[in-house]
C-alpha cells in the first residue's frame, strides 16, 4: 500500500502547527506517533526516509527568528509607507516607483545576507505599479454590463 502523500502532508502540516503555535501543551511524542501511523509499512524506502525526517524535525525547536539590520528596518518602514499606494493613478504609480527606488538603494548597502531579502520587498509593489500602469481590464466603478 503506497503512502497517501496528501493526507500525510495534511496531517503533517496540522501537527507542526499544533506543534509551532504554543498555544498550549503538546505531546510532541504523540503527534509524531500519529504521523508515523500514516506510513505503512511496505512503503518505499524513499517514502519511509523523507516522512521519518520530518517526523523526528517535528521535536526540533524552530531557529530563532532572523536579527534584522536597521536598513532592512529602514526599507520595511518605505514599504509599509508606500503600500497600499494613495491617490489618483498617476500618484500611486509614482509613490510605489519611488519606494522601489529608495528600497533598492537600501539593498545596495545593505549585508549580502539581506541584501537579496530587501530586494524581495520590491516585488509587490513592481506588480502593482505594473498594473495601474496597465490595467489587465478597464478600471471602472460601475460592473460589467450583462452579456
Amino acid at each position: 500500500m503506497p503512502l497517501d502523500l496528501p493526507a500525510f502532508n495534511d496531517a503533517f502540516g496540522r501537527a507542526r502547527d499544533r506543534v509551532r503555535d504554543g498555544a498550549g501543551p503538546v505531546d510532541v511524542a504523540a503527534e509524531q506517533e500519529r504521523l508515523r501511523a500514516l506510513v505503512p509499512a511496505d512503503a518505499s524506502d524513499h517514502d519511509r526516509t523523507w516522512t521519518a525526517q520530518l517526523i523526528d524535525d517535528l521535536a526540533a525547536p524552530p531557529p530563532p527568528p532572523p536579527v534584522r539590520s536597521e536598513l532592512y528596518r529602514d526599507a520595511v518602514r518605505i514599504h509599509t509607507a508606500v503600500y497600499p499606494p494613495k491617490g489618483t493613478t498617476e500618484e500611486k504609480v509614482a509613490m510605489l516607483a519611488d519606494g522601489r527606488r529608495r528600497i533598492w538603494e537600501i539593498a545596495d548597502r545593505a549585508t549580502a545576507e539581506e541584501e537579496d531579502d530587501i530586494r524581495a520587498m520590491t516585488e509587490d509593489l513592481k506588480s502593482l505599479e505594473d498594473w495601474l500602469r496597465d490595467p489587465p481590464v478597464p478600471l471602472t466603478d460601475t460592473p460589467f454590463p450583462h452579456a
